[in-house]
């Protein structure tokens, strides 16, 4: 039986039940934030690495969350800032031209040990994914893959529900032109 986020988040706050409930916290959530975190990361260990990054934050600054929100839209928010950390060190480290964050994390996208273990489709879909802005590949990610709502994701990013349902518009369309590009 799972237990709620309301009553783990009072478990934390007392001494003798706080590693009882984080503990359940990262069961209940671990895998949820690893999968959103590698389709936008690609990379398995970095995936990996950031996920635990998340849930060391989490657990520093668990005292502090006000529950005005959700536990996960809170994570969700941690998660997705890690990952923009993540690609913005990335693209910062390598900003010689020849190299193409993109294409390195298209490289990775082929590699063997990637979580794309479906069909022609499915690879091309995280292709066009690939192609896509960081935000509109959030919002994409978000709302297509997790089913989160409009709502739930404004939380997340900050950003307001108009302009994430045009985030999301334009992402199918530049997703559907590759998509219908590409030779099967």
């Amino acid at each position: 039986m799972e237990i709620e986020d309301q009553v783990l988040l009072a478990q934390f706050g007392t001494e003798a039940t706080r590693h009882y409930a984080f503990n359940q916290l990262v069961l209940k959530y671990q895998q949820r934030i690893y999968y959103y975190i590698r389709k936008m990361v690609i990379d398995h260990d970095d995936a990996d690495d950031i996920t635990q990054d998340v849930f060391v934050k989490v657990w520093h600054n668990l005292p502090s969350f006000r529950q005005d929100a959700n536990f996960y839209t809170w994570l969700y928010r941690i998660a997705t800032n890690e990952c923009l950390n993540f690609l913005g060190k990335k693209r910062r480290r390598f900003m010689l031209p020849i190299h193409d964050v993109e294409s390195e994390l298209l490289e990775k996208l082929h590699a063997s040990d990637t979580i794309i273990t479906g069909d022609d489709i499915t690879l091309r879909l995280q292709e066009a994914l690939l192609k896509l802005p960081e935000k509109q590949r959030l919002v994409f990610n978000m709302k297509y893959f997790e089913d989160l709502t409009y709502e739930e994701i404004s939380a997340i990013l900050g950003t307001s529900v108009g302009g994430l349902k045009a985030s999301y518009h334009h992402a199918t369309k530049k997703i559907e032109a590759f998509l219908g590009a590409q030779q099967f």
